[in-house]
């Protein structure tokens, strides 16, 4: 949009410009013209015969129009030169290339956006969904680290029951992981690490974007932690190495 904008402005300047030579054009022709009939008008013989005004005249303009276009050329020239004297590779500015009042200004307006920067860093921002400044889950996404965990559980598990069932996309954990629960420990409610890790992958899948908070992660990791520890025991209790 803005590179169309530039092209529009371009447009438009180049228009105006030739709109004004044409206007100075035609200005300048009729008064020369004007001033001439005037000229032969006035003169004794009314012709331009032996006629110095009519001469005078038509020489100012001639000068006036040679000059212009002399003037004209050498802008043109001298606009040519300067652009072909800019460097067409990188080039880096060193201290020599600008005076110390052009230095100090450029570091004085460094510094200045540096500040800005600085203090336009949010402070104490939260999202949902993610670890909050300064904690230990600091730029940590819930949702993809517990969802990360899966396929770990997964290859794990096909090491413990090599028959294990592939992982389907959409499946809940409990369904998933059936054959390795009955090796699973039970607190006191009765409920396994995989009831617990089973809800909290169904809060990351299936719930908004704040669903699944830091202590609902936490609930989820420590479960997940637990199905990996108690499958390691299984493989290490049969001597697998």
């Amino acid at each position: 949009m803005l590179s169309s904008r530039l092209i529009s402005l371009s447009t438009l300047s180049n228009f105006i410009y030739v709109f004004l030579v044409l206007v100075t054009i035609v200005a300048a022709g009729l008064s020369c013209s004007a001033l001439l009939s005037q000229a032969v008008r006035t003169s004794p013989t009314e012709s331009w015969k032996d006629n110095i005004n009519a001469l005078v005249i038509g020489a100012s303009y001639a000068v006036v129009l040679v000059a212009s276009i002399f003037y004209c050329v050498k802008r043109r020239v001298a606009m040519q030169l300067r652009i072909q004297r800019i460097s067409k590779s990188n080039k880096s500015f060193v201290r020599s290339d600008m005076p110390n009042v052009v230095q100090k200004y450029v570091a004085q307006e460094y510094i200045r956006a540096c500040l800005v920067s600085y203090e336009s860093l949010p402070r104490d921002a939260f999202h949902e969904g993610w670890g909050r400044p300064g904690t230990r889950y600091s730029d940590v996404c819930f949702r993809r680290k517990l969802l990360d965990t899966i396929p770990n559980i997964d290859e794990l598990a096909h090491i413990v029951i090599p028959t294990h069932p592939a992982a389907r996309p959409h499946a809940r954990m409990l369904y998933h992981f059936r054959f390795i629960l009955p090796l699973l420990p039970v607190d006191e409610d009765g409920l396994t690490p995989l009831h617990y890790y089973d809800s909290a992958v169904q809060l990351a899948r299936n719930g908004g974007t704040g669903a699944l908070g830091e202590q609902e992660f936490e609930i989820g990791m420590r479960a997940a932690d637990g199905i990996l520890n108690c499958s390691w025991q299984v493989l290490t209790s049969v001597g697998w190495r």
